[in-house]
């Protein structure tokens, strides 16, 4: 029920409708049987935005595109990682008195991480970064938080080598891809959703240079990546773990609970199937 001591929480990103989160952390927020509601909002503004979400009395909010950098520029503090990444997915208001002080952190490379870690340890192990967008940024530096040895690739080479050079790693040109072992492949490009399902970031013929693969790609599950993978013994990993760990890290940052990792999956699988039969 809601009522005057409901804690609020929510998602601000432009577009918001299609989220899977609201899903995932209302049916989380409700197995714990805690009074608080987490809903999608489209803001016109975004200092406006949030201006809104500190006066009336917020406890957190997820942050999602196109606002993950922007909203930096709005906030008390900035988690360590989350500034060297350069975005923001997850506020935290605390109230001190009168005062409200907002925190941001960064939990895309902590779902990612966790995620890698059911199927393999990260720590001293290479691992081929495919892409070099915000996501790329993500996980990228959350895999070297967890001390492994990133190489990275593009389709375009000059951001491509930025952002190798930024993470101080290694950047592989097209070329060169066919050369190069590793102990897993990240794909954190869009390459795999729709409308392009059915291609794949590297060709097939080199997976098996990679023990595991992970695609971030959530819709569809198993994108054409995976199912290559698959079919040459790779271990793989799909994007909704990814999504759900990055959501379980947020719930504990709001909370101070653990996760019902259990219900956040059923709860995104079903989610899914439903938008996407």
């Amino acid at each position: 029920m809601i009522n005057g001591h409901t804690q609020l929480f929510g998602i601000i990103g432009d577009p918001v409708a299609h989220s899977l989160s609201p899903a995932m952390h209302n049916a989380a927020l409700a197995h714990l049987g805690l009074n608080a509601v987490y809903v999608p909002m489209r803001p016109a503004d975004l200092a406006d935005a949030f201006r809104g979400l500190r006066s009336l009395g917020f406890a957190g909010a997820s942050v999602t595109v196109p606002f993950k950098v922007a909203i930096m520029d709005f906030l008390d503090a900035i988690d360590p990682v989350a500034r060297k990444i350069g975005a923001v997915n997850t506020l935290v208001f605390e109230r001190t008195g009168a005062a409200i002080r907002c925190t941001g952190h960064n939990t895309d490379w902590l779902g990612s991480n966790r995620a890698l870690a059911e199927v393999i340890d990260l720590a001293g192990r290479t691992v081929l970064l495919i892409g070099a967008g915000g996501a790329a940024r993500a996980v990228g530096f959350g895999l070297i938080e967890a001390g492994a040895h990133v190489l990275l690739a593009n389709r375009t080479e000059a951001k491509g080598r930025e952002l190798a050079h930024l993470m101080g790693c290694r950047f592989i040109p097209a070329a060169e891809l066919s050369l190069i072992r590793a102990d897993a492949l990240i794909n954190t490009t869009s390459v795999g959703m729709a409308p392009h399902a059915d291609e794949v970031p590297v060709a097939p013929e080199l997976l098996p240079h990679f023990p595991v693969v992970m695609d971030i790609v959530y819709a569809p599950l198993a994108t054409r990546l995976l199912r290559e993978a698959a079919a040459r013994g790779c271990h793989t990993v799909n994007g909704l773990t990814m999504l759900q760990y990055q959501g379980a890290a947020q719930f504990t940052l709001w909370t101070g609970r653990e996760s019902p990792d259990a219900v956040m999956r059923q709860t995104l699988l079903a989610a899914l199937r439903e938008r996407h039969p």
